[in-house]
């Protein structure tokens, strides 16, 4: 895990990483039989970013901060990076701005009563609200449904939210779970790196980073790669303890809600037609079965309490 008093060894790691994938054929450079290193050498991306050799070596030990966006904009073309990891490069050099700044523990932001509402209001797909650590903040009746693994593991955050990541990496039934577990923590570990770049002195994000460190070979190879994403999105394909296989596409939508905060809408959807969408219609069907029945158990009287009559003056 990079050191909390700043994040210099996640860019040289970052670049590093990028130079080291990209071949001297695929830069358009001349190759030669006695080169050592498979990837770019640092002095040849200074020549396709037109910086000097010095100033790229800077660069790459971290000395972001006052670098311009006309020149970060000339690396990232250098390096061939794809639009999440430009932008990933850019937070990097906004954070390292404030590197003195120690860790904070960020106050978690209110989901406000009008998402809440757009979540309950979408009754045939799952939606939920989650946070850039991949906490889940909010969700309607379907998605404590369909994620009911996940609301129900002993991985959640410590504060009443499902963590996905969490659940992804420490909870031994997301194998069954997940069918394509493989790519689930492939884009887990990417978009919590994501999230370490927009907010690098996040106390509980590098708390969170360092308990999957420690606890999940697979989280601290995954991590070591330096895969970024921005959002996820595609089909996910869920093995589900109540209904069976379900096959669903998911969007996921920015929601602006206080600041930088990232908040994600996430939405889960059947394609008409299949049994998938069958499947998530019954799962429906229990939802709101069960949240009628815990809107009665909240209105009704506790025993032994008495109708009482208002009094009057």
């Amino acid at each position: 895990m990079d050191h909390p008093s700043g994040n210099r060894g996640e860019i040289r790691d970052f670049l590093a990483g990028r130079r080291a994938r990209i071949t001297p054929a695929q830069a358009g450079l001349p190759t030669s039989a006695r080169r050592r290193v498979a990837g770019l050498r640092r002095e040849e991306v200074a020549v396709l970013a037109g910086v000097s050799t010095e100033w790229y070596t800077r660069l790459e030990k971290g000395h972001i901060g006052g670098v311009s966006e006309g020149v970060l904009d000339a690396v990232a073309r250098a390096l061939r990076l794809d639009d999440d990891e430009r932008t990933y490069l850019f937070d990097l050099a906004r954070s390292s701005r404030h590197a003195s700044r120690t860790p904070s523990r960020r106050g978690d932001v209110e989901v406000p009563p009008r998402v809440r509402w757009l979540l309950d209001s979408m009754t045939t797909s799952s939606a939920f609200v989650r946070n850039g650590r991949t906490d889940i903040v909010a969700g309607n009746p379907l998605a404590r449904a369909l994620l009911a693994p996940i609301f129900d593991s002993a991985t959640g955050d410590g504060h009443g939210h499902p963590n996905i990541a969490r659940y992804v990496f420490l909870e031994p039934g997301a194998h069954d779970f997940f069918v394509d577990w493989d790519a689930a923590a492939v884009a887990t570990a990417a978009l919590l790196r994501a999230e370490m770049g927009r907010e690098p002195r996040d106390r509980a994000l590098r708390e969170l980073v360092g308990e999957l460190s420690t606890l999940s070979p697979e989280f601290r190879r995954q991590w070591a790669v330096h895969d970024v994403l921005m959002r996820h999105d595609g089909v996910k394909r869920l093995q589900h303890p109540d209904v069976g296989h379900l096959e669903l596409t998911f969007q996921t939508l920015d929601l602006p809600l206080s600041g930088r905060a990232v908040h994600d809408l996430v939405i889960y959807t059947a394609e008409p037609g299949t049994a998938s969408e069958d499947r998530l219609e019954l799962l429906t069907t229990r939802a709101a079965t069960r949240a009628r029945a815990a809107q009665r158990t909240r209105h009704c009287p506790q025993p032994g309490e008495a109708f009482r009559r208002p009094e009057t003056a």
